[in-house]
């Protein structure tokens, strides 16, 4: 069975993106959307656990909600209000249930960047 992790990397300051907020929704053929998991990232800018493994390991679209602007306020980086990144939103489809989908995070309060990991 596959499953799902991720990794968020702060390429401001190097380092591992600690205690952002993760959501992890499953987007149904009308486009809503179901709560699949809500989590943070760890000291190693990672989950403790894969967002997604087992039976809820399913073919389909998702979306990954990660709470940039919070992380950087609490790291003390002045931003403009509203913020430019404040909530960034990775919509990806998984079509392999035996694989390891990995979807890492490159973020500053200005730029992201995002890739099918391994």
């Amino acid at each position: 069975m596959g499953y799902l992790t991720t990794h968020i990397l702060d390429t401001t300051r190097g380092v591992a993106a600690a205690g952002v907020t993760i959501e992890l929704y499953q987007l149904a053929e009308d486009g809503s959307r179901s709560l699949v998991q809500k989590t943070m990232s760890n000291d190693d800018g990672r989950c403790d656990a894969p967002l997604l493994d087992g039976e809820q390991f399913k073919i389909g679209r998702y979306e990954l909600e990660f709470a940039i602007g919070d992380y950087f306020a609490r790291q003390g980086i002045e931003m403009p209000e509203p913020r430019f990144l404040d909530v960034v939103v990775l919509r990806f489809g998984i079509a392999d249930q035996d694989s390891h989908y990995h979807v890492p995070l490159l973020v500053t309060p200005y730029s992201y960047s995002t890739y099918r990991g391994s």
